[in-house]
């Protein structure tokens, strides 16, 4: 099965190694890229491999 473009915050804290009300925390100061549809909150999958490429690329 393909992957979901999109992750839960719970699955997205799992995959950052971070914990759930971290990972609400990051998304209330923006850290995280986040979408909200209704009450529901999603976490691109791309925007957030982004995020992340461009945080290692800053590191170097």
């Amino acid at each position: 099965m393909e992957e979901r473009p999109v992750l839960t915050v719970e699955e997205a804290a799992e995959y950052l190694g971070i914990s759930r009300p971290t990972a609400y925390e990051a998304i209330h100061t923006g850290e995280i890229p986040h979408i909200r549809i209704g009450k529901r909150i999603l976490i691109p999958r791309v925007a957030l491999e982004k995020m992340l490429l461009e945080a290692g690329s800053k590191a170097d």
